[in-house]
């Protein structure tokens, strides 16, 4: 059944159009006074309710009052035409769940109800449930010990409201390391926040972050909200925050130290209770001792670091992901796994993996696609991965083993080639590989054909 929805405003054209636009995803009531909403919050219970400020009589604060002491206590939502932050603030003390400025914008307001309701939904879990198990099908997975050191500072950095900053190189999961302190703290019922500093321009950057007025600039036709005030309750997770300009670095210091933000074109300050995680893959005391990080905010920041291991420290955990990504893969396209053999997977296991668990990630999706539930053999590989070596039981030169990777494997080819007398089935055999395989090496190196 659909969730029930009550709209509540004196205005009969922003009733009917708010019911127009949500009446497809729920059952939607309306009142035109706060006299009526009480009467109806009575009489049904809601999942939802969306009040306007300004009526005559009794206001939409008093909506919000008999909404909360109600047996439902729904999800509230104040809108305003007058937008004021100290109302706001009011109405989210006595219990509304965020504000929107009229007029409503309506993909912002389904976005909004939709994230409400889902952070009411209660969060099931075992007593003694482990942080690696939350994130499946594509998290934190692994039995290292040093992702289990990792994982323990997660723990107990998790219930503090301490800044965390996450370091290591690009592709070690640091999104859901953060995700794994959010879930592990007190805000875990508020919203988790992420936002990728680098792709977005500087000049973007610090409305996205800290919202604006209606009039902040050009082409700021309405107000706002940033991604702080998004979090609010909860945890802001800024990726790369080693690419953020000077100026707003200091912004980002001064609610470090105060908790409060100004939207762009204001200058009224809004207390915010915000759980702050930054990531980066640079050395950021590095960028502050030459001026392009501030000292100031780089001590901020370090409270507690963690860095994140890559994956070539990881030991095990590779074959782990490695099973996991595939099998992931296959049942997400309904192939068949593909099987590696002892020596692909020795390969791979000796591959330093400079991209990580994100490099890896991708690796597997390449493989389920193109070897569907084939045996993928060391000449299957991308030449990227290790000098090949010569099939058992060849006459290949051994000497091959010595050239760079593709002249490497090129040099196996050709020698199949000649050895088979250019019969390209047995040229194959030779390789431990299909014809098709070799059809498509030859595809790539014409040169190497003995024809």
């Amino acid at each position: 059944m659909k969730p029930n929805l009550l709209i509540v405003d004196d205005e009969p054209h922003t009733r009917e159009g708010l019911e127009l636009a949500l009446e497809e995803d729920f059952e939607v009531f309306s009142a035109s006074s706060a006299k009526e909403a009480e009467m109806a919050l009575q009489e049904e219970e809601f999942h939802v309710v969306l009040t306007d400020l300004r009526m005559p009589g009794h206001s939409g604060m008093s909506v919000i009052d008999h909404a909360i002491r109600s047996p439902s206590s729904p999800l509230c939502i104040m809108m305003t035409a007058y937008g004021e932050v100290e109302v706001a603030v009011e109405a989210m003390k006595r219990g509304a769940y965020d504000f929107l400025p009229k007029p409503v914008n309506l993909e912002q307001l389904e976005l909004l109800i939709k994230r409400g309701l889902n952070d009411r939904k209660p969060k099931k879990e075992k007593p003694n449930q482990s942080l690696v198990s939350k994130y499946k099908p594509q998290g934190i997975m692994g039995k290292s010990k040093t992702l289990e050191g990792v994982l323990e500072k997660v723990r107990l950095v998790g219930p503090s409201k301490t800044t965390v900053l996450l370091a290591g190189e690009t592709g070690t999961g640091k999104e859901l390391f953060a995700q794994a302190i959010h879930q592990n703290s007190e805000c875990a019922q508020g919203p988790f926040v992420p936002v990728h500093c680098a792709a977005l321009p500087t000049n973007l950057l610090e409305s996205e972050l800290f919202g604006h007025e209606k009039g902040a600039f050009t082409g700021a036709a309405e107000r706002r909200v940033g991604r702080f005030e998004s979090a609010n309750g909860g945890t802001l997770f800024l990726d790369e925050i080693g690419e953020i300009d000077l100026s707003t670095q200091v912004k980002l210091l001064r609610f470090l130290e105060t908790k409060t933000i100004e939207r762009l074109g204001s200058s009224q300050s809004l207390e915010l209770d915000v759980r702050l995680v930054c990531a980066t893959n640079r050395n950021l005391l590095e960028m502050s001792q030459n001026g392009d990080f501030r000292d100031d905010l780089y001590y901020r920041l370090n409270v507690v670091t963690i860095e994140l291991p890559p994956l070539r420290n990881r030991g095990e955990d590779l074959i782990i992901l490695l099973n996991h990504f595939i099998s992931s893969y296959s049942k997400e396209n309904r192939f068949k796994p593909p099987q590696l053999s002892d020596d692909a997977l020795t390969i791979l296991k000796n591959y330093k993996w400079p991209g990580n668990v994100r490099e890896l990630r991708n690796f597997c999706e390449n493989l389920v696609v193109l070897h569907r539930g084939k045996l993928v053999s060391t000449y299957d590989l991308d030449p990227r991965f290790a000098q090949l070596p010569p099939s058992r039981g060849s006459k290949i030169d051994k000497d091959s083993a010595l050239l760079s990777v593709e002249e490497s494997e090129k040099r196996l080819l050709r020698n199949a080639l000649l050895e088979s007398k250019g019969n390209r089935t047995k040229a194959a055999q030779i390789m431990g590989i299909s014809r098709r395989t070799l059809h498509r090496k030859l595809d790539r190196w014409p040169e190497v054909d003995t024809k």
